[in-house]
């Protein structure tokens, strides 16, 4: 296929949710996906730290060992289940390849998840990220990577964000979703902005929920590995090994600035004024609670 006819398509519907075309054309394969019961699922909605809780998890599955963590880029090492590119990429069948136990990578809403994952009963790991934040971060993420649409102006993207026109749909549907889900299966929900404000902490949690003990000094190097300074010069996980024609680092790159509140440099007051209003309406009723800043 060549590549010109593969990047900046529109997005295709599936179940109500806007998907790359490519897992839309594949999309039986991806719901015939099927788990291992010591799998370990990792969701987030793109641009809530996927990248960051990936490898940490990867070195507690390795205890630490940081050399043997860049055996690899981390989406080899982690796969992304639903993405699937022809000559590019095909995350069921990287994962099918692996030993287990496995991680699983997915940015899928709740709703399309293959039920072969809530069958075997897998552990799952969240990670949800506050809005203005995601809108921000996602819309640089779709300037770089070609996969995506074109953005428009952001202004224009900020509206097709907050419609939930976006690849993998409404950010509120799909954090409202998996908040939901958690209280009938095993779900660690976690959030970015706990991460940034006290990674150990939130470290701690994912042993526990996993089971897992490590010692103090192992905890300690995988603190110190999964740093944002660190990561964005390690090449296994700041995805700079991509080609410029599927992801363009010389617009922006993949790890961009890994901080809380970024959204003050980018909307302007009347954006951030329709936005909360708008923001307030989606959210209402639901116990799930977001800090915009840390």
């Amino acid at each position: 296929m060549d590549k010109n006819d593969m990047f900046r398509r529109e997005l295709v519907d599936v179940h109500g949710v806007p998907l790359f075309w490519t897992i839309a054309e594949e999309w039986s394969k991806i719901e015939g996906f099927e788990a291992r019961p010591d799998d370990l699922l990792i969701s987030t909605y793109p641009k809530s730290g996927t990248t960051w809780v990936s490898e940490i998890l990867d070195l507690i599955y390795n205890n630490g060992d940081a050399e043997k963590c860049k055996r690899d880029v981390i989406f080899n090492r982690v796969p992304f289940m639903e993405l699937i590119m022809p000559g590019y990429v095909n995350g069921i069948e990287q994962l099918e390849a692996l030993e287990s136990p496995r991680l699983v990578k997915t940015h899928l809403p709740v709703e399309l998840l293959p039920s072969s994952l809530w069958k075997n009963d897998c552990k799952m790991i969240y990670v949800a990220r506050n809005a203005k934040d995601v809108a921000v971060s996602y819309y640089h993420f779709y300037r770089m990577s070609k996969m995506h649409p074109e953005p428009g102006t952001w202004e224009e993207f900020l509206e097709t964000f907050m419609a939930g026109k976006v690849s993998f749909g409404s950010w509120y549907d799909h954090v409202k979703g998996w908040w939901e889900k958690k209280k009938d299966y095993r779900i660690l929900y976690l959030f970015y902005e706990d991460m940034k404000e006290d990674p150990k902490r939130e470290l701690l949690k994912i042993l526990k929920f996993l089971e897992k003990d490590l010692p103090e000094e192992i905890v300690n190097k995988i603190l110190y590995h999964t740093s944002f300074a660190i990561m964005k010069e390690n090449p296994a996980t700041n995805y700079t090994v991509k080609t410029g024609e599927e992801m363009d680092h010389s617009i922006s790159p993949f790890m961009r600035k890994g901080i809380s509140g970024d959204w003050k440099n980018q909307f302007t007051v009347a954006q951030y004024e329709r936005f909360e209003k708008h923001y307030n309406q989606q959210m209402e009723g639901t116990t799930l609670k977001f800090r915009a800043e840390i």
